[in-house]
């Protein structure tokens, strides 16, 4: 394939040179960079200087279309974007990309993926490009979806050291965007928001019970003793679909789904850690996959904590962060009919119960009846 030259947008697409080695070699070591790609780590000049090489064999081999990023009137370099393969047969490419730190925050990977993928349609005459990045490149995602990537899901990784899933999506020609345009991930948009959100680490809360102040932390592997006890405690068995015989190697892939779930931005679980920071429960905030202003909860309190109003002052903490970070308009409540103890929890902490809902549950193989509650935004007014 003959190196071309792309100019869009204030941007420079070109291929890479000699020179670009040493702003390589800054840029790869960032932090973020060195988490989300394949780049060594540490990252040494001559990994820069390979890079470089490597990315003119490709397109000398035909292999790929990799762009160096520069700024329209300063040639500064800005990152990377380019073709990871071109398979010719099924008119298809992935693309690949990162910005440098010094150029974050202004809009470099948008641009520079819009003017890649116009000109691969274009020139190129394919006809889809794919995108895939670990669950939790949250910058990564908002860059694809202001692009006009549509995300398909999800996959289980291959390599489990850097992830459990990987998203992935994929762009046809008429989903580019104008340049300019940003879509339904724009700035202040509710993508937006809980991008910035969930790529970052999970916050820690605080709640109020009685005299006692309480933490809401992520589950973290000290606690996993705790999470066993209270998952074998007969009460839990009875109104949970915990599994029986709850062991610790359970508990470790409860901890990987928590950890996954903020990862992926689709769910928020919180310990609750009583005033020696000791496991006394948890809360989990569970986001709709089909209607972003709604979410459901789950909790279970550690049979040693109950009764001491823990878990009605955590849960009113995570719902109230619910609305105000997340945004959410609805947050749901269901319990099995008789689990009076769930909702007293419930009720205390401001849901309204609405009705029952007949066979609402599957409940270890048997459909059960549901209480049902939400609670509404409006009504922490």
């Amino acid at each position: 394939m003959e190196p071309v030259e792309i100019i869009e947008d204030g941007l420079v697409l070109r291929p890479w040179r000699d020179g670009d080695a040493d702003p390589v070699y800054r840029a790869c070591q960032d932090p973020d960079i060195q988490r989300w790609t394949s780049v060594p780590s540490p990252y040494l000049p001559e990994h820069a200087r390979r890079f470089v090489a490597d990315r003119a064999r490709q397109w000398e081999l035909d292999l790929g279309a990799p762009f160096a990023v520069c700024d329209a009137a300063t040639g500064e370099l800005l990152g990377a974007c380019g073709l990871n393969t071109v398979d010719r047969h099924h008119e298809l490419s992935e693309i690949g990309y990162w910005t440098a730190p010094w150029a974050r925050g202004q809009g470099v990977a948008v641009r520079a993926v819009r003017a890649v993928a116009r000109w691969s349609f274009e020139e190129l005459k394919l006809r889809r490009l794919l995108w895939g990045a670990m669950a939790g490149n949250h910058a990564s995602r908002l860059v694809a979806l202001r692009a006009g990537f549509r995300i398909g899901g999800r996959l289980r990784a291959a390599d489990p050291e850097h992830g459990t899933y990987e998203w992935f999506g994929s762009l046809l020609p008429g989903d580019v965007p104008a340049a300019g345009d940003f879509g339904p991930a724009g700035p202040g948009t509710m993508e937006a928001r809980r991008a910035a959100l969930f790529g970052r680490p999970q916050p820690i809360l605080f709640a109020t019970a009685g005299q006692h102040e309480l933490r809401l932390r992520p589950l973290e592997e000290r606690d996993l003793d705790a999470v066993v006890t209270t998952c074998q405690d007969p009460d839990t068995l009875r109104w949970t679909t915990v599994p029986e015989n709850y062991d610790r190697i359970q508990a470790e892939s409860f901890l990987t789904l928590c950890r996954d779930g903020w990862a992926g931005g689709t769910a928020a679980s919180f310990v609750i850690a009583d005033p020696g920071d000791r496991y006394a429960g948890m809360v989990d905030l569970r986001l709709s996959a089909t209607d972003p202003l709604l979410a459901d909860v789950g909790f279970m309190t550690a049979p040693h904590a109950r009764g001491r109003g823990y878990q009605p002052a955590a849960l009113t903490a995570v719902t109230a962060w619910g609305f105000a970070a997340l945004g959410l308009a609805r947050i749901e409540w269901q319990a099995n009919v008789g689990n009076v103890a769930s909702r007293r929890v419930a009720e205390k902490a401001g849901f309204t119960v609405e009705g029952t809902a007949r066979g609402g549950l599957n409940h270890r193989g048997a459909r059960v009846d549901a209480w049902v509650g939400a609670l509404l935004a409006e009504d922490l007014a």
